[in-house]
Formats: C-alpha cells, sequence, structure tokens
C-alpha cells in the first residue's frame, strides 16, 4: 500500500482488500505499478479490467501471445481465402469479413483460457451444494495441464488431468458457439444472394447445427491438446537461462511455434470436415 500509495497510484478495491487481509506477492504489485504507468487504454484496462490485470500480472507478455495468435491466423485466413474464392474475392468479402471476425473471437479465447493469471486474495469460501463444490474446484485448478507452480500455487496431478478435459469442455463451448454465429451469418449471406440470383456453381449451403458442433469437437479434442503443449513449451524457453537473458530469444519461439502451429491446426481441420462431411 505505501508503495502504491508513493507512486500516486491508486490500487483497485480487489487489490487493496487483498493486501489488508492476505497481502500481495511483491512481484505482482510492482508489475501493476509498471503498468500503470503505461499509455492508454492499457492504463486503463489494467485498472478495470481484472481478467485482463491478473493475466498480465502473472504473464506480462499475455498481449504479445495475443496479438502474434491473431495476426497470424488472420494472415493465414485471409490467404487461404484468396486462394479459395479467387476473382470472386471481393464480392464474397461478407463471408470472409464474418469468418475474420469470429476467428479474432477464437483466438483470443483460446490463448486466454490457458493463460496463467494472479490469484488476488484468498479462495472464496465453499458454497454449499453441488454446484458451489464444483465451482470452487474448478477454481483451484491449474489454469492449462503444465502451469509452473508459484507460492500460493501448488497442484496434483489429478488437478492437471482435470484441467485438460475441464478446459476441453470450455474450449468445445466457445467452439460451437461460434461456430453458430459464425456458420450462420455466412449462411443467411450466401441465401440471401441466392434469392437474388441463383447460379449452377453455387456450392450447397453448409449446414449450421453440424458445422458448430464439428467446431466444438474440433477446438475441444484437437485444439485444447495442441494448445496445452504450446503453453508448456513456451514456458520452459521462458524459464530458461538464454530466454531470460535475451527476451527476444521467447518471442520469436511464440511466434515459431504458434505458426507452425496453425498451419498444422488448419489443414487438420479440412480434413476433419472432409471425413465428417460438413465440406
Amino acid at each position: 500500500m505505501k508503495e502504491a500509495e508513493s507512486r500516486g497510484v491508486t490500487l483497485p478495491s480487489d487489490m487493496v482488500e487483498a493486501a489488508r487481509i492476505t497481502g500481495i506477492r511483491e512481484m505482482f504489485l510492482l508489475r501493476y505499478l509498471e503498468l500503470q504507468g503505461s499509455d492508454w487504454p492499457l492504463s486503463f484496462l489494467m485498472k478495470h479490467c481484472s481478467m485482463l490485470r491478473n493475466r498480465m500480472l502473472a504473464d506480462p507478455s499475455f498481449l504479445f501471445k495475443v496479438g502474434t495468435e491473431i495476426i497470424i491466423d488472420s494472415c493465414c485466413a485471409t490467404f487461404a481465402e484468396v486462394q479459395k474464392r479467387g476473382k470472386d474475392f471481393w464480392a464474397e468479402f461478407e463471408l470472409y469479413a464474418a469468418d475474420l471476425l469470429v476467428g479474432v473471437v477464437v483466438d483470443i479465447a483460446l490463448v486466454g483460457l490457458l493463460a496463467p493469471y494472479a490469484r488476488i486474495g484468498s479462495p472464496s469460501s465453499v458454497s454449499k451444494g453441488l454446484l458451489g463444490r464444483i465451482k470452487h474446484a474448478c477454481a483451484a485448478l491449474p489454469s492449462s495441464v503444465f502451469e509452473a507452480e508459484r507460492p500460493g500455487c501448488k497442484f496434483s496431478v489429478k488437478q492437471r488431468i482435470a484441467t485438460y478435459f475441464y478446459k476441453g469442455a470450455l474450449y468445445g463451448s466457445v467452439g460451437f458457439v461460434c461456430g453458430i454465429i459464425g456458420q450462420g451469418i455466412a449462411n443467411a449471406i450466401m441465401n440471401a444472394k441466392r434469392s437474388i440470383r441463383k447460379s449452377e456453381e453455387d456450392i450447397p449451403v453448409p449446414p449450421l447445427v453440424q458445422s458448430a458442433a464439428l467446431w466444438g469437437v474440433f477446438l475441444a479434442v484437437s485444439s485444447n491438446t495442441r494448445y496445452q503443449i504450446i503453453n508448456g513449451l513456451e514456458s520452459l524457453v521462458e524459464a530458461s537461462p538464454v530466454a531470460k537473458k535475451v527476451p527476444l530469444v521467447a518471442m520469436a519461439f511464440t511466434v515459431g511455434v504458434r505458426f507452425g502451429n496453425n498451419i498444422y491446426g488448419g489443414m487438420q481441420f479440412v480434413d476433419w470436415a472432409k471425413w465428417s462431411g460438413v465440406q
């Protein structure tokens, strides 16, 4: 508290309460004070968005990883769309834009759901009933299977295994919802255009629910597994003596491994779509 006051920074209410009751790790406090000195809008978000703040406190490279994922995925998707649509790309730009926007949401979820975060304050008391116990158990799980332990955060093997299935369920839910929205927009545009002008070259409109289900299963199984491994590899590289001396090494590794994963994941999804009969 004195450190924050000496720098003229006001801590958010939950951090103030945690400082009085359980205390805050010095590393988290110093990172918060440093990030509060950042330009707008980061300083504003750090103060008013606890989800972003807690992830930035645990991993200062969180935004870099999110940005890397979005840029790589968007560039790869754009290249693939241009190749697939050819001269019809601009005529079908709405479909591309809808896919791109949904892709950005998925990218943020892929990175954010597995990112380590600062656990500010003491764990909430266990609520009565089954749902309360489940909520408490989920809150005690690591962010990812290979999340490194730190003071106040110890995880058992059972918790790490449970994390894989829990995050798989979250990934699957995100995939299904984004699939419904993205494919729904695309189908609506396709049907609207065909009501005006039909062509023998029109491809069949993809089934909405089956497409969304495919996205859900793909994210729950393939993406969940791949991103768990990526998080573990990034943690190993970031903890290495070389990366601590030269942070650019960890950043280059993040770009390289996420680029390779994106290419592989895209090819795998095409295979899954063909096997399932959706495409």
